[in-house]
């Protein structure tokens, strides 16, 4: 054998490598941000199953102006399990069968992904499966969605020094969001998008601020509307507020570890006419003696707003505070 053709059996040997390497790697998944695939047969999904899953799945956004459902839903007939549909981050498949189970199975035709599999021998079975897991299938669709949306800020983040410097975190947050403001304990960065604008707000506040028992969201509101005078209207008296009219949802959960009070609720200018969605974390960080505050607001008032807070929510939850 000459050079000549070991150094093309050399490159054949080389391609068949790499593409048997290829073969074995799962394939991404594709699709818009919150969105099921359910696989089921049409006549489950025309009935009392299909109500459910609907009723569950596709129930209001907490926190939002105007109904918008959690996920957008998108049905299937089983036969189409093996075609596009599988190429979803969240994949529910329902049909009847001769045992009652629930399983998660991890990317199983894709990565990442979640395809839950909901069998029961008769509807009622089905439903009641559904019933109990429903809350463990939200879960983790929206944890997997988030870090979905993570994935994509990270392609082109913003430089973190001035964030880092001033609050001893680290956020990562999308290149295109610019500085509006900022102060000795606050920041106010914002993207213009085609149908308004969402903002980005950083700021510190003393650890006696919000006051734990029965008046905790009395005490978060009077901590958002304070800060509500640096986001203004063009004409005078038109702070930021909490609306009014609607008492925002508190939940208590953690983020970098820490105890954090998550506030969501809807905003509006003082005297004016704006207003919007906004996402607050109040996080409790006693080594730095203070309460770390990260919210998200949007102003979209022709669009659906659900994808526009989970971008916000999605670079709020990437926070970490830098030990000491």
């Amino acid at each position: 054998m000459n050079k000549t053709h070991f150094l093309y059996l050399l490159f054949f040997v080389f391609l068949t490598a790499c593409q048997k390497k290829n073969d074995t790697l799962p394939r991404k998944t594709s699709g818009k941000i919150n969105t099921i695939s359910v696989i089921i047969e049409d006549q489950l999904w025309n009935g009392e199953i299909g109500d459910s899953i609907r009723n569950k799945f596709a129930s209001p956004v907490i926190g939002l102006p105007q109904e918008e459902p959690l996920f957008t839903i998108n049905q299937y007939p089983v036969k189409l399990l093996e075609g596009f549909a599988t190429d979803s981050r969240a994949i529910i498949v329902v049909k009847k069968g001769t045992k009652n189970s629930f399983e998660i199975k991890q990317n199983q035709y894709a990565s990442p992904q979640n395809v839950f599999h909901i069998t029961g021998k008769t509807g009622a079975a089905i439903i009641d499966t559904l019933e109990k897991n429903t809350s463990k299938i939200i879960q983790i669709i929206r944890a997997t969605e988030i870090a979905e949306s993570q994935r994509i800020i990270n392609q082109s983040l913003l430089s973190p020094k001035i964030i880092t410097n001033k609050f001893h975190i680290s956020l990562n947050v999308p290149s295109d969001y610019e500085y509006m403001l900022h102060k000795s304990k606050f920041i106010w960065l914002k993207k213009e998008i085609i149908s308004g604008n969402t903002s980005l707000l950083i700021y510190q506040v003393p650890l006696h601020t919000i006051k734990a028992g029965n008046d905790e969201i009395a005490s978060i509101v009077r901590m958002r509307d304070s800060i509500g005078k640096y986001i203004h209207g063009t004409e005078p008296n038109t702070a930021m507020i909490t609306e009014e009219g609607y008492a925002p949802y508190l939940f208590k959960t953690q983020l970098d570890g820490k105890k954090t009070y998550e506030t969501r609720g809807t905003w509006e200018l003082k005297n004016d006419f704006m207003a919007g969605s906004f996402i607050n974390y109040a996080i409790i960080d006693k080594a730095y003696n203070r309460i770390l505050v990260l919210e998200g607001f949007c102003y979209s008032p022709s669009k659906e707003k659900r994808d526009l807070m989970q971008e916000l929510e999605a670079i709020i939850k990437s926070v970490h505070v830098i030990k000491r």
